[in-house]
């Protein structure tokens, strides 16, 4: 077998794309997206049936001002893109919550109640979305909230262990520590242009925070998310899930090679690992020590909203 083949009865395969085809072809159980994913697939002609359905349904809704009927616009696309997938893939898709809400809790659940209203409205069950969040403080607040009204979300923009053990405490559906974007840091902090996958630092932060969630019981799902190379993805082997990109798809899917299983569900049960009091103090005090952490949170939340930006700015020419 080949390594994607392996890779899947170890792992959940969660396709990281917006691309409809690429789904099909690698045949994942889940799928991600997020507005640099939609805006990258916006420019492609076939998807412009799924633009021209956001706008006209806008325009139906009378929004209000033009500003109203941009943002419902915005969620109406990434709601199709949704329902696209939805067609494609068993399992559930992640629809992300504008950014520019990540310090905003109430803000953030209501556009959640939102996106979960559109799907409903199409005849989608809220059991098949995950609402994406960005792990801040009120971004975790709001998905706690939310989860306890059966809105299941999926806590991105993960770097830290404090902002994964909130999240488990918070009983959020799942969470997506970004491996690859903390491999960059380091690298650059470092001022080397590789690091081997076994001493990779978001491969090592993925292994500790599974350990951590096994030794303790959560049930919070890991899904470890935004590689960098395969290396990063056969040391996660095991992993609860994995969102991957079609390039890396079709690489592990072209390799012939034995697949060792590394994460296993007893990972860390007989580990020294030390339980974490956590509260909002601790909490901040815990990103604020860890400099990757704050910096790639910070960094990572301001392109989203660039790409976001840049697609509402194509929409807004349309209305």
């Amino acid at each position: 077998m080949n390594l994607l083949e392996q890779l899947k009865n170890y792992t959940k395969v969660v396709a990281d794309t917006g691309d409809f085809a690429s789904m099909i072809a690698y045949q994942p159980v889940d799928a991600t997206t997020n507005p640099s994913l939609i805006y990258a697939a916006s420019s492609d002609e076939k998807y412009q049936p799924l633009i021209d359905e956001a706008i006209n349904y806008a325009k139906s809704k009378a929004c209000g001002d033009k500003k109203d009927m941009l943002h419902c616009a915005m969620d109406k696309l990434a709601v199709n893109f949704g329902l696209k997938i939805l067609k494609i893939v068993p399992g559930r898709v992640s629809t992300e919550v504008d950014a520019r809400l990540s310090f905003d809790t109430e803000a953030t659940i209501r556009k959640a109640h939102e996106i979960i209203q559109l799907y409903e409205n199409a005849g989608i069950s809220c059991e098949r979305i995950l609402i994406k969040v960005a792990s801040t403080w009120e971004g975790i607040n709001a998905a706690e909230k939310l989860e306890k009204e059966g809105i299941h979300c999926n806590l991105t923009l993960l770097f830290s262990m404090a902002q994964a053990v909130r999240c488990a405490e918070a009983n959020v559906t799942l969470i997506s520590p970004f491996v690859g974007r903390i491999l960059d840091w380091y690298k650059k902090d470092r001022g080397v242009s590789e690091i081997p996958a076994a001493e990779d630092p978001g491969v090592k932060s993925v292994q500790d925070i599974y350990a951590y969630y096994k030794k303790f019981g959560y049930k919070t799902i890991v899904m470890g998310a935004s590689f960098r190379n395969t290396g990063e993805i056969i040391e996660l082997a095991g992993c609860d899930a994995l969102t991957i990109s079609p390039a890396l798809l079709s690489e592990l899917e072209s390799t012939k090679a034995v697949l060792e299983r590394k994460l296993q569900p007893e990972n860390g049960v007989g580990d020294e690992i030390q339980k974490i009091e956590m509260d909002e103090k601790t909490f901040r005090w815990m990103m604020n020590e860890d400099a990757m952490a704050t910096e790639k949170l910070a960094e990572s939340i301001r392109n989203f909203t660039k790409d976001l930006i840049k697609l509402e700015n194509k929409i807004s020419t349309m209305l």
